[in-house]
């Protein structure tokens, strides 16, 4: 297999650079995770470039799945990240936007590499239908991807200094991840893909053939409201840690302003798992995060 092949390259041409690269990350966030793009708005100006590489990289493996034609190739895609940020990929990484832009924010932030390889080794598990086992099992896969990111994004905000708060970035992680799964349950049940847990459904009746068929029922609904409960338990278990965060690492907790609303949204008469498109309206997303914001000034 050729390098082209295996190397997920984007933006090759003349006019790249860290500008260019920087400014391509910040373009996948605006796109691609609108929630994280507005809540870096008011982070200070000058993290905000390496505080979209981290999330672009994110973004970037998240989706590997959907842009690899199996999951060989899938798995081919993720070990060239690894290799990437161990130094031991064929050609040259920088051209790579992400890749670039990611290097510049570990080495000028004195960030730790074996993080970003664990998220990698994390997002395995996307490439396969496997089922989650229990419910433990999903909090760690949140807690090896959404917290790697509030800790990540905190030793960014800190320059590499120590930000405190460890614990509240590993509840912070749970409570957002488990809330964006619900959100994409919709997506991941047309793909074929189940994050919601075995042991939960099996309480409720539920199998993975009613999820991917599109099924649905009752039961489901219960299951859901399971799985809320339990994030909100990990978002009151974040807040009552908030105070160990440094106050320069708390921009990064910004998303987190969002849980609620989104999860009040699905305690509507209404709500369907599998079809409902759980949103708030933009106007409030940015009066929530905007409130946030004056909260840790």
């Amino acid at each position: 297999m050729s390098e082209i092949e295996t190397s997920p390259r984007t933006g090759n041409g003349p006019g790249n650079g860290p500008d260019f690269a920087f400014s391509h990350c910040e373009g996948l966030i605006r796109e691609g995770d609108p929630d994280r793009y507005f809540a870096t708005l008011f982070a200070p100006a000058a993290s905000r470039p390496h505080l979209f590489a981290l999330y672009a990289f994110s973004l970037t493996v998240a989706r590997v799945r959907e842009a690899a034609a199996n999951p060989m190739a899938g798995e081919i895609r993720l070990q060239w990240w690894r290799d990437a940020l161990q130094g031991e990929a064929r050609g040259d990484v920088k051209a790579n936007p992400v890749a670039a832009a990611l290097e510049d924010a570990i080495v000028t932030r004195r960030l730790g590499r074996q993080p970003f390889v664990d998220l990698i080794d994390a997002r395995v598990f996307d490439l396969y239908d496997d089922p989650m086992p229990r419910a433990n099992d999903l909090e760690g896969y949140c807690g090896e991807t959404a917290s790697s990111l509030f800790r990540l994004a905190s030793l960014i905000l800190c320059d590499g200094a120590e930000p405190g708060g460890a614990a509240a970035a590993g509840h912070a992680g749970v409570a957002y991840g488990i809330t964006g799964l619900l959100r994409a349950l919709p997506w991941h049940a047309r793909a074929g893909q189940v994050y919601l847990p075995a042991d939960t459904l099996r309480a409720h009746g539920v199998t993975r053939e009613d999820i991917v068929t599109g099924r649905g029922g009752p039961g489901l609904r219960g299951a859901a409201a399971d799985l809320r409960a339990l994030a909100r338990r990990h978002l009151a278990a974040y807040e009552a840690a908030h105070a160990t965060i440094s106050p320069a690492a708390q921009p990064a907790f910004l998303p987190l302003a969002l849980v609620e609303p989104y999860l009040a949204a699905m305690e509507r008469p209404t709500y369907d798992p599998l079809n409902t498109v759980v949103e708030i309206p933009r106007w409030r997303r940015l009066w929530r995060l905007w409130r946030a914001a004056r909260r840790i000034r």
